[in-house]
């Protein structure tokens, strides 16, 4: 039997631990988290492979709705709420199951099952790293679903980073840690070059002595990082 791993996302403690204990009832749910707001739920999902979420619509800063709408594919979602005015919404965003509060056990499961049988008629795809079409980030209090391939290099800024793109579109500005963020980035397309950066390589064109030319930035190649870097660019150090 397939186990799911499942994310319970609810802004009432209660309801959150409610759902949660439906999953642990549940022989072909697993619980990987909970999470009480959208911001949370994102740090999750960037972090840990979820194949079902439990998601609460209405919620402080931003609604279960917008998470849905940026959350990966393959992530399957069974919105619990208060509220049935939210259904049709909330079936345009692909929702698998749609659950008014409280939420009775035989209720829940029949909505298990429907995320099993989906799961089994799904092909197996090809496991990847999370994170390796795209990102998620907290930017002004909004989240944003960033395509990999629209990035052309990161900048560390103290607590900041600094998401530069290969267009004329404004950099984005997001509360974490390079280390964090380059655990979610794809092997083998971006690669950290100084402790401040970290380059797309499939977008490196010029090389000038130890510095990447990129945007009209000039970023530094560093000796801990050089050899690393130039042999996976093919070149020679």
């Amino acid at each position: 039997m397939n186990t799911l791993r499942c994310l319970v996302v609810d802004d009432e403690p209660l309801a959150t631990k409610l759902i949660a204990a439906y999953v642990g009832r549940t022989p072909f749910l697993t619980l990987v988290g909970e999470a009480h707001n959208a911001e949370d739920a994102m740090d999750i999902l960037q972090k840990t492979d979820v194949d079902l979420m439990f998601l609460d619509i209405r919620m402080p800063r931003m609604s279960g709705m917008e998470l849905a709408r940026i959350v990966p594919d393959n992530v399957r979602i069974v919105f619990t709420t208060a509220y049935a005015d939210h259904a049709v919404e909330g079936f345009r965003v692909n929702a698998l199951d749609y659950l008014l509060k409280p939420v009775s056990y035989d209720e829940f499961l029949v909505s298990a099952n429907r995320a099993l049988k989906a799961a089994a008629n799904t092909p197996a795809a090809t496991p990847r790293p999370q994170g390796s079409d795209h990102l998620l980030v907290k930017s002004e209090y909004r989240l944003l679903r960033i395509p990999t391939d629209d990035i052309l290099y990161i900048e560390g800024l103290k607590d900041y980073i600094k998401i530069v793109f290969d267009s004329p579109e404004k950099p984005v500005l997001s509360l974490m840690s390079m280390k964090s963020l380059e655990d979610t980035l794809p092997e083998g397309r971006f690669m950290r070059v100084h402790r401040s950066f970290i380059v797309n390589t499939d977008k490196v064109r010029l090389i000038e002595r130890n510095s990447i030319i990129m945007g009209g930035r000039s970023i530094p190649v560093s000796d801990t990082y050089r050899r690393s870097f130039m042999t996976l660019i093919g070149g020679t150090d």
